[in-house]
C-alpha cells in the first residue's frame, strides 16, 4: 500500500539536480535498513553526476551516560557540520534518528542557534519524522528550519479531524497503547489502582490532542496512517466481492451477516488485485501490475517558529502516474530555508560553478564533482554553468570577448556605400571623364601633325583600353555576383594586355621608323601601321587565349571565406585556379618588363618621331606599381585586398594616361603654335 521506494530515492536525485547541489553529506542509521540504503542511492549518486562529501552512521539512539558514545556522535556529526562546503544533507533514519541529531545540538552545542555553520539544509526520507517527547517537548526545531522531507502521499480525510478530537483514554477499551501515548504527550500519569503516590502531574482523561504541539502530534493524517486508511477499505472491497462471487460459500447467517469460515489471506489476494474505488478523499484506489498502488511522494518544507511550533509546507510531488516531464514538481516560491541563507538558494558544491567562458578541468586525485576552471582556448565558448567542454562556434559566428556567447559574423566585402568604396569609385570615374576627354581632343584634332606623327590607331586603341581600365575597376566593387566573379580578373587580364601592348606597338614602330632612315635597312616594308597591328594582335591573342583556358576549364566563382578574418566573414571571389591567376599577372608583366626595356633603348631618339621618354617613365610608374601590388595583395585580407587590386589598376592606368599624353594634350591644348609641320621638323633638326 505504501509507495515504492526507488520512487523516493528517484526524487531524491531530481531533487539534487533541480537545484544544482552535487556536494552531499550523508547521515544513515546504522543497520540494515541504512546498509539498504546506501546500497542502492550511492550507485544512483554517481550515475546522475553527485558526489558524496561524507557518509556517516548513526546510533539510533545515544546513551549520555556513556562518554564514548558521545565522543563517537560528536565526531560523526559535528565535524561534518562545519564542513563549508557541503551545505546539504541527506538523512536516512526514524524518527529517534532526529531526536538524537536534536538533542546533541541542544546539549552538546548550546550556541548552535547563533553558529550560522551549523546551519544546513536537511533532506529527510520518509522513515524519518519530526517529534519530541518528554523534556524534549520544550525544545524547538529551529535547527531544521527549511528541511526538505519527502513523505508517502496523503489527502484529507472527511471527519478525521473530528475524529481525533473525540479521542479519549476511556474510548479505547484495551488499548494500552493509547494510554501510554496519553501520559507522554500531557507529561502527565493516570492514577495508579494500586494507590501508589504519583510524582507527575495526573492526568484527567479530559485533556485535548488539538492542544498539543504540533511536534508532539499532529492533527492531520500522515502519510502511513493514510495508506492503513486506504488498505483497510481495499480489504473491505475486496471481501465484499468475494462474498458476491460466492453465493453458495460455506457460511450461515447470523444476524443478516456472512462469516467466512477458515479464509486464509492468499485466498483474498485473486480479489485485491482488480480492486478501483474512489476513496473519501476523493482519489481512486487500484493496484498497478506489480502490486503496488503507486501513490507517489509527497515534498515538504518545514516552516518553524518561536513558539516551538513547525507548520509542514507542502511544495512538490512525486508522481510516478504523471505525464511525462510532470512526475516531479518543485515549487520554489513556496520553500523556506535556513534565516542565515537570506532566502538565496544555498550553493552545495565542492567547488564554485564554472561560469560561462569556462569549463571544467579534473583536479588529479580528486572526485569529479571537484574541478578547476579554466578559461576557454582561442575560437571556443561555453554558454552555460559547469561545462565538461568548451565548443567550436559555426563558421558564421565568432566568439565573444568573455567566450560566453557565439555572435554572427558581419559580412565584408568593399561596398559602394563606405567611404574607401565611394572614394575609389570616384577616382575611377574621374580618370574614365578625364581619359574621354583626351580621346576627344585626339579625335578632333586627328589631322594635326603631332596626332598624326604617333600613329593615331594606335593612340586611340590605346586611349579605349585605358577607358576599359578605369571601367574594369567597377567590377571589383559591391557584392561579388557569378557575373562579376567570372568577368573581373579575366577582364583586368586582357584589358592591360592591350593597353601594354599598345604601348609595345608603339615604342618598336618609332624604333623601326627612325632605323628605315638609315642608309642600308633592308625591313623598309615593316614601317607603317603593319608591324604595330602585329605587335598588338599578337601580344594581345596570347593573353586572350590564357584567360580563355583559364575561364573554361577553372573559372572564379564567388565565395565565403569565414576563417580568415575572426569577427567577418569575407565575401569574394575564388580565383579558381590560383595557376593560371598568376600565369595571367605574370604574362602582363613579362609584356610589362619587355616594353620598358624597347623604350628604354628608344628614349634618345628625336622628339619629332616618338614618345620614347615619356613611355620610358609610364612604364617604370607601372612597374613599380605592379611590383610593390604583388607583396600587399598576399599579406592583406578581404575587401582591403580588393581594394589593393582596384588601387593598382586605377594608379597604373593614370601613370600610364598622364606620362604618355600630357606633353601631347599641352602642345594641342595651350601651344597649338607648335602643332604644325614647320615646328616639328625644326625640332628634329
Amino acid at each position: 500500500m505504501v509507495p515504492n521506494e526507488a520512487q523516493q530515492y528517484m526524487g531524491i536525485i531530481k531533487l539534487l539536480q533541480h537545484f544544482g547541489w552535487r556536494w552531499i553529506g550523508l547521515f544513515v542509521v546504522d543497520g540494515d535498513s541504512g546498509d539498504r540504503f546506501l546500497q542502492v542511492l550511492k550507485p544512483l549518486f554517481s550515475q546522475h553526476g553527485i558526489c558524496l562529501a561524507f557518509t556517516e552512521r548513526l546510533l539510533n539512539q545515544a546513551h549520555w551516560d556513556n562518554m564514548d558514545e558521545i565522543t563517537d556522535l560528536i565526531e560523526k556529526v559535528y565535524r561534518p557540520l562545519i564542513d563549508s562546503k557541503a551545505k546539504t544533507f541527506v538523512l536516512y533514519g526514524e524518527s529517534m534518528t532526529i531526536m538524537v541529531l536534536n538533542t546533541f545540538l541542544v546539549v552538546g552545542n548550546p550556541d548552535y542557534k547563533e553558529n550560522i555553520s551549523l546551519r544546513k539544509v536537511w533532506i529527510m526520507t520518509a522513515q524519518a519524522d519530526f517529534t519530541l517527547t518528554g523534556t524534549q517537548r520544550t525544545w524547538d526545531f529551529q535547527f531544521f528550519q527549511g528541511a526538505i522531507s519527502f513523505m508517502i502521499h496523503s489527502s484529507t480525510i472527511s471527519g478525521f479531524h473530528k475524529f481525533l478530537q473525540g479521542r479519549k483514554p476511556g474510548t479505547t477499551q484495551g488499548d494500552g497503547f493509547f494510554k501510554d501515548f496519553w501520559e507522554q504527550a500531557f507529561d502527565c500519569t493516570f492514577p495508579n489502582p494500586w494507590g501508589a503516590e504519583q510524582g507527575d502531574e495526573i492526568c484527567t482523561g479530559e485533556e485535548s490532542l488539538e492542544s498539543l504541539p504540533e511536534p508532539v502530534f499532529e492533527m492531520h493524517i500522515s502519510g502511513h496512517s493514510y495508506s492503513i486508511y486506504n488498505a483497510v477499505y481495499a480489504v473491505a472491497y475486496a471481501l465484499h466481492i468475494m462474498c458476491s462471487s460466492k453465493p453458495n460459500s460455506r457460511a450461515v447467517a447470523d444476524s443478516k451477516q456472512l462469516v467466512l469460515k477458515d479464509l486464509q489471506p492468499w485466498q483474498i489476494h485473486p480479489f485485491l488485485q482488480g480492486i478501483s474505488f474512489n476513496n473519501s478523499a476523493g482519489e481512486t484506489v487500484l493496484f498497478n501490475d506489480d502490486l503496488e498502488t503507486g501513490t507517489g511522494f509527497d515534498i515538504t518544507s518545514l516552516a518553524t517558529f518561536p513558539n516551538r511550533s513547525f507548520l509542514r509546507v507542502k511544495v512538490g510531488r512525486v508522481d510516478p502516474h504523471a505525464p511525462k516531464g510532470k512526475q516531479f514538481i518543485i515549487n520554489e516560491e513556496m520553500m523556506v530555508w535556513q534565516t542565515s541563507f537570506n532566502q538565496v538558494l544555498p550553493l552545495s558544491l565542492c567547488n564554485d560553478y564554472c561560469y560561462p567562458g569556462y569549463h571544467k578541468k579534473k583536479k588529479e586525485g580528486e572526485i569529479f564533482c571537484c574541478y578547476d576552471c579554466a578559461p576557454c582556448p582561442k575560437g571556443k565558448i561555453s554558454n552555460q554553468k559547469d561545462e565538461d567542454d568548451c565548443i567550436k562556434c559555426p563558421g558564421d559566428q565568432y566568439p565573444s570577448k568573455n567566450h560566453d556567447q557565439c555572435i554572427p559574423k558581419t559580412l565584408s566585402f568593399l561596398s559602394y556605400q563606405e567611404p574607401l568604396g565611394i572614394g575609389l569609385a570616384s577616382v575611377a570615374v574621374s580618370f574614365f571623364l578625364l581619359t574621354a576627354l583626351v580621346l576627344g581632343s585626339f579625335i578632333k584634332y586627328k589631322d594635326t601633325p603631332i596626332v598624326k606623327a604617333n600613329n593615331r590607331d594606335i593612340t586611340y586603341t590605346l586611349l579605349i583600353s585605358l577607358l576599359l581600365c578605369f571601367l574594369c575597376s567597377f567590377l571589383f566593387l559591391g557584392w561579388p555576383s557569378k557575373v562579376t566573379c567570372f568577368l573581373r580578373q579575366a577582364a583586368f587580364g586582357i584589358i592591360f594586355s592591350v593597353a601594354i601592348s599598345c604601348i609595345l606597338a608603339k615604342t618598336i614602330t618609332v624604333l623601326v621608323a627612325f632605323m628605315a632612315t638609315k642608309p642600308g635597312f633592308s625591313a623598309r616594308k615593316w614601317v607603317g601601321k603593319r608591324v604595330a597591328n602585329s605587335v598588338l594582335l599578337s601580344c594581345s591573342l596570347i593573353q586572350v587565349a590564357i584567360c580563355i583556358m583559364w575561364l573554361g576549364t577553372s573559372p572564379p566563382f564567388p565565395d565565403f571565406d569565414m576563417l580568415s578574418l575572426t569577427e567577418g566573414i569575407i565575401v569574394g571571389c575564388n580565383e579558381g585556379s590560383v595557376t593560371m591567376f598568376y600565369i595571367v599577372l605574370g604574362y602582363l608583366g613579362l609584356l610589362s618588363v619587355i616594353s620598358l626595356m624597347v623604350a628604354f633603348f628608344a628614349r634618345k631618339l628625336p622628339d619629332s618621331f616618338n614618345e620614347a621618354k615619356f613611355i620610358t617613365f609610364s612604364m617604370l610608374i607601372f612597374c613599380s606599381v605592379w611590383l610593390c601590388f604583388l607583396p600587399t595583395y598576399l599579406n592583406t585580407k578581404g575587401k582591403h585586398m580588393v581594394a589593393v587590386e582596384i588601387f593598382s589598376i586605377l594608379a597604373s592606368s593614370a601613370g600610364l594616361l598622364g606620362c604618355i599624353f600630357s606633353p601631347t594634350c599641352y602642345i594641342i591644348v595651350f601651344r597649338p603654335d607648335l602643332n604644325n609641320r614647320e615646328q616639328l621638323r625644326r625640332r628634329k633638326n
